[in-house]
């Protein structure tokens, strides 16, 4: 077992409990502290990932959480992603560099290789810095995966570090998830459960006081506090599932901007539209139906982890055709990565779907080839004398050979293209451009003067958290529980 620097596992009862939000909040107390802190997910699955300054890729949720910590991001935050490219296959990134595939029957037991690079990136930020905040995956209850875990109660065990475990009263079964999770537990993994903690609360604390007592009593595990329920808190999501969940601005208001965002199956980099659905007067829907997609203002085809497969998929569910409507009535369409590719008039794949050629839905004048080698990236451009700063990842190379350039891709008339993510977040060229788009379809939007800057919202939503910890915790216990 081993021994490096002081941590703390924030593991969950299930999935979407909270565990990165709290992390998020844990890492900014900390660093208010004056804390030398930085996260670490030791694996993390997710298609919503960042590219760092060295060019590495690594989970969106810890480029946050490094954030919130003071910090760049590095691969040593999130050492091993794992993005899935189908039901039974995920894509392998180790130390923010492609490192093959895992398929569904090795999940259990062809990782000892992952756990390694992952002990070994802990090792590494514990020489940099004072406090290590650890998140888990899923739940550490997860008995059919323990004897190769190393995020959970392996990674724990491995450094010998406390946990709080995280449960979401918003879905019900609080308690009983909180009980279960340590019943479940083997006897050295359920020593180290060193608090519980109770996320998303409406209402009055004092009426959860009987059942917390009931449980730390049956489990001997204390409770560190209740969290409250927190609106705005909604950016930079890790889970595809988290799209769901966008706040539009605009909903419903006259004159707003609607944005219908195609919900494909292997959705990718879904964080791209946040900063769209956080600008004062701009509507964002998720949707998988056509009749939405060709009402909408502007329609956004977003990245995709099988391009090529859900090519198909659009053309199937009826919204390839719903695409072409717009193309033809000259309303905005905007494709990013992967939905860049899938508006282009051939696909040449032999990577990621193995296909080979496939026609794209010919409205842009590019021609895409995927490459063996993944392009990982930081690039900066203009437009329209507004600065960009973006960053890119794929292995399809866009050719361009008509059209106006539109940052890095195309325009065609109302049909933009690009395969930078993150494009979105600079408040001048996001404002710009949907200043234009309204125009073509339209629309009486304009942009608000005195909306908050995108960055300016996500500290503001950093903030909130460390706030609501700082009031609804005890936060003496969590500094006992790393050493401080």
């Amino acid at each position: 077992m081993g021994n490096s620097g002081r941590g703390l596992l924030i593991a969950g009862t299930s999935s979407d409990a909270g565990k990165s939000l709290v992390t998020v909040a844990t890492c900014r107390y900390l660093q208010r502290q004056g804390v030398a802190v930085a996260p670490f997910k030791a694996q993390n699955m997710s298609n919503n990932s960042m590219v760092c300054a060295d060019g590495s890729e690594i989970g969106r949720a810890q480029f946050l959480q490094a954030a919130a910590a003071g910090v760049e991001p590095t691969s040593a935050m999130n050492p091993v992603l794992l993005k899935p490219g189908s039901d039974r296959r995920s894509h392998v990134v180790v130390r923010g560099r492609p490192a093959g595939t895992l398929e569904a029957g090795e999940y259990a037991t062809g990782r000892t290789h992952l756990a390694d690079a992952a002990f070994e990136a802990y090792r590494e930020l514990a020489r940099d810095f004072d406090v290590i905040v650890c998140e888990g995956a899923g739940s550490p209850a997860e008995i059919n995966l323990r004897a190769g875990d190393y995020v959970n109660m392996g990674l724990a065990r491995q450094f010998s570090l406390p946990v709080v475990l995280v449960g979401d009263i918003d879905r019900g079964g609080v308690f009983a998830s909180l009980y279960g999770t340590v019943a479940l537990l083997e006897a050295d993994d359920r020593a180290l459960i060193s608090a519980f903690l109770i996320n998303k609360f409406r209402g009055d604390e004092s009426l959860l006081a009987p059942a917390c007592n009931r449980i730390s009593d049956l489990t001997g595990v204390p409770f560190v506090g209740v969290l409250p329920w927190l609106s705005g808190v909604w950016l930079d999501g890790e889970d595809t599932l988290e799209v769901g969940r966008w706040r539009s601005a605009g909903a419903g208001v006259d004159g707003s901007l609607r944005v219908a965002v195609v919900r494909l199956p292997r959705l990718s980099n879904a964080t791209d539209v946040d900063a769209l659905a956080a600008e004062p007067g701009v509507e964002v829907v998720v949707t998988t139906d056509p009749a939405v997609v060709a009402g909408a203002d502007l329609a956004v085809l977003p990245g995709s982890r099988a391009t090529v497969d859900d090519l198909q998929w659009l053309r199937s569910s009826g919204v390839a055709q719903a695409i072409a409507t717009r193309v033809a009535a000259h309303v905005p369409v905007l494709g990013i990565c992967g939905g860049y590719q899938m508006l282009a008039e051939q696909i040449f794949d032999p990577v990621e779907s193995g296909v080979g050629a496939a026609p794209g839905l010919g409205h842009l004048p590019v021609t895409v080839r995927f490459g063996y080698d993944k392009i990982l990236g930081r690039p900066s451009g203009s437009w329209r004398g507004a600065a960009v700063e973006a960053y890119e990842i794929h292995h399809g190379i866009a050719e361009v050979h008509g059209g106006k350039r539109f940052l890095d891709g195309c325009q065609l008339g109302s049909m933009y293209g690009t395969m930078w993510h993150g494009a979105f977040e600079n408040d001048d060229f996001r404002r710009q451009w949907l200043s234009e788009i309204a125009a073509a379809a339209g629309s009486s939007w304009t942009p608000e003067p005195s909306a908050a800057a995108y960055n300016d919202r996500r500290e503001l939503m950093i903030n909130s958290l460390a706030d609501a910890l700082e009031a609804h915790a005890d936060t003496t216990v969590i500094k006992a529980l790393v050493g401080l």
